[in-house]
């Protein structure tokens, strides 16, 4: 076995042993080499992607202390908290400690038994937090959050300006730097900030694609809220409001219509906001409403829905709050109540800032004013937003399930790209809209734009349709966002060679939010829950049983297990702690600590309804559905072709599909291959894996939505789940 071989072998044990996990996800295997490798590191990786885990594993397999640098006390806690569940030293240095608590925290790490030290850059700029660290034995820093580094982003810290000063000071350390919202110039200015243009870029796509994304016009909110939050009854869920005293009229709403709610703001006692960010963990109550200004920073895995009742500041601000949805990969909902008179609000709590921050503000309100009112696919719109571009719709947002009206717009397109040429590349939209529908102002004539061939020539149509024009043109690759100058557009080589040799172009008409009657909105029935494949009896006993262990062990509950891990559960019945261990993100550390109570409950309700377990279908063949299983296992062995074996046993094809993903999902490993290679070639197979190997969810529903129910049938998207399933899984 080579090193690399040997390295990435004990990476996975260690996975597996503390995390729970087979196998990495995504890039995180490179990443984690990389900084082992003492290479300085820089990840834009979105939330719920496994960031955390990139700086985690490598700071439990190395010599020494990581340092974590946070700029949220309350996400400390919680990670800490959870690495101190499965086994791992972790601490945290900041100003909720008594001075008894720092010295001990102190202690144990110069000795050598701490493997995070998770610090608030506050607390690095004291004399005496330096002083100690620097007689410490350290391994690498970490600076999460990094985008709070620059001031082009939507959370600027001026106290991360100095993190680079101050990791000077501790030595020559690998640094891995980390953030999950980064536009193009975000990232640049990371990158020149902590010197690290040299370092191993890891990029990994925004796309979250178990999120649901939606807007809705802000009428009739509070019923609107109401409703919504009873049709998800029992489930986690945040409400973001722009000010404190929205936030307390929100929460005392919710209470009063019998939804168990609790505020959180900066105005709230320390203690009070700790309280109930621990009672929203802990599954006493359902639903936190916060201010969109202050960090949640929590990382609580089984949020389903995350609620804008007011506009968020920025496009970064929104991907961000509404992360942290669906974190598991599971059912995650966005919706956003949107209304311009918010940013006219937002608008004016600029006005005092200096002249640069504000036209900064100005320029990423518009963006949101963009992304609302568009009717184009809101996700392609986030990930162009980032730098990412894709090249067909997601099939699972508001404005694909219910596209709005169309229009052919050939010619427009041409005009917008000339008019973005003859400027020199120079301006912004409201500036080129100017030039296009002829405004004889100051501004345009100081240029001489008014002499123009495209001067005048847009002057048919209204001043939003153009500004529409112009950001789905960019949307659509003819022309990007200089990066060095926000705001200005430049013409892509797509757009260089439309005016010449132009086609077809179909653009999509705006939302008009002012102008929505009640009945369309009654009309919108959510369009996107998810079929549920497990046992949803044994799932809820298994929630159930998950908070009351969580409660004895002073846990969150997501701590204990999370909900893949209970759905898997629900779905395979494991009786015993060897089963048990071999669930997905369950370790042997959980298995020892938490397991017994769990198999107990399973192996009750296998016996009381008679269920059907994996174990059991090699050796109970007198029973009547195991007989079908092994049949089933022995003609698929014998490669017997799979409408045969339906007709053989008088189902349908999708009946026994269920039949045999049952079997694979119970961990039996089966081979289809002589019957997929049939189907279809290694090149649409290919796509097809690569898509779940990279998925958040295995969902079939996200699958044909992801990959486009033109290009695969259902059928073949359930035959290639098997097979990624059997040779990855079982």
């Amino acid at each position: 076995m080579s090193v690399n071989q040997l390295v990435s072998a004990n990476l996975k044990e260690r996975l597996k042993e503390v995390f729970g996990y087979s196998q990495f996800r995504g890039a995180q295997e490179e990443i984690i080499r990389s900084i082992l490798s003492g290479i300085n590191t820089f990840v834009i990786m979105p939330t719920g992607a496994g960031k955390s885990l990139c700086y985690q594993l490598p700071a439990i397999v190395s010599e020494g202390t990581a340092i974590v640098i946070s700029p949220l006390i309350a996400l400390m806690k919680n990670q800490v908290d959870q690495l101190n569940a499965v086994g791992v030293n972790a601490q945290f240095l900041n100003s909720t400690l008594s001075k008894a608590e720092m010295t001990k925290v102190k202690k144990d790490t110069l000795g050598g038994v701490v493997k995070l030290l998770y610090v608030a850059p506050e607390s690095l700029t004291k004399e005496e937090n330096l002083a100690f660290l620097q007689k410490a034995h350290l391994s690498f820093v970490a600076i999460d959050e990094a985008h709070c580094i620059s001031e082009w982003g939507h959370d600027f810290r001026p106290e991360y300006r100095k993190i680079k000063h101050i990791i000077e000071n501790l030595g020559n350390l690998p640094v891995i730097a980390l953030t999950a919202t980064a536009t193009p110039k975000v990232q640049l200015d990371i990158q020149k900030n902590l010197q690290m243009e040299e370092a191993a870029l890891f990029k990994t796509s925004f796309n979250r694609k178990n999120l649901y994304y939606e807007v809705r016009p802000k009428m009739d909110t509070k019923k609107q809220l109401i409703k919504y939050i009873k049709h998800h009854k029992g489930k986690s869920g945040i409400i973001y409001c722009l000010s404190r005293k929205k936030v307390e009229e929100i929460a005392e709403l919710l209470n009063v219509n019998d939804i168990k709610a609790l505020p959180y703001h900066a105005g709230l006692d320390g203690n009070v906001r700790m309280a109930n960010q621990d009672a929203f963990l802990n599954e006493e109550v359902d639903v936190i409403v916060a201010t969109i200004a202050f960090g949640m920073g929590i990382d609580k895995p089984d949020v389903r829905f995350v609620i804008h009742y007011d506009a968020p500041k920025s496009l970064e601000g929104y991907y961000q709050e509404t992360g942290r949805a669906g974190r598991d990969g599971l059912e995650g909902n966005c919706v956003m109540f949107y209304s311009y008179n918010d940013i006219l609000k937002l608008e004016k709590f600029n006005k005092d800032k200096p002249v640069t921050e504000r036209d900064n503000a100005k320029y990423l309100l518009q963006e949101i004013v963009s992304y609302a009112e568009l009717s184009v696919c809101r996700r392609r719109q986030l990930l162009h937003y980032f730098g990412e571009h894709v090249d067909r719709d997601c099939g699972y947002c508001d404005n694909c399930l219910r596209p709005k009206e169309k229009f052919e717009a050939q010619d427009q397109v041409a005009l917008a790209v000339k008019a973005t040429l003859l400027t020199d590349q120079r301006f912004g939209i409201p500036h080129l809209v100017d030039v296009l529908r002829g405004v004889e102002n100051q501004y345009v004539t100081s240029y001489g734009h008014h002499q123009l061939e495209v001067y005048g020539k847009g002057q048919d149509q209204e001043a939003n349709h153009w500004a529409s024009v112009f950001r789905q043109v960019s949307l659509y690759h003819f022309l990007e966002k200089d990066v060095d100058n926000y705001g200005i557009l430049k013409v892509t080589e797509k757009g260089l060679a439309f005016p010449e040799a132009s086609y077809p172009v179909t653009l999509s008409k705006d939302h008009d939010y002012s102008n929505v009657t009640e009945e369309e909105e009654e009309d919108k029935e959510l369009l996107n829950t998810p079929a549920k494949a497990h046992d949803q009896v044994l799932f809820e006993l298994l929630k159930a049983l998950r908070k009351k262990v969580a409660k004895e062990k002073g846990l969150p509950p997501y701590v204990i297990f999370q909900d893949p891990s209970l759905e898997e559960m629900a779905t395979t019945y494991p009786t015993n702690k060897e089963e048990l261990g071999q669930i997905n993100g369950v370790g042997v550390g959980k298995v020892t600590k938490f397991g017994k109570p769990f198999v107990d409950l399973i192996a009750k309700y296998v016996e009381e309804n008679e269920i059907e377990t994996a174990s059991e279908v090699v050796v109970k063949s007198a029973v009547n559905k195991s007989k079908t299983k092994i049949f089933i296992i022995q003609q698929i062995d014998r490669k017997i072709d799979l409408e045969e074996i339906a007709d053989a046993k008088g189902i349908t094809m999708a009946e026994l599909l269920g039949e045999i993903e049952h079997i694979c999902y119970s961990g039996t490993r089966l081979n289809l291959d002589y019957y997929v290679n049939q189907l279809m070639d290694n090149d649409r197979q290919d796509e097809i894996y690569d898509y779940f190997m990279g998925a958040e969810t295995d969902n079939i529903q996200v699958a044909v939505n992801t990959l486009g129910a033109d290009d695969f049938s259902e059928e073949e998207l359930r035959l290639m789940r098997i097979k990624f399933i059997s040779e990855v899984a079982n």
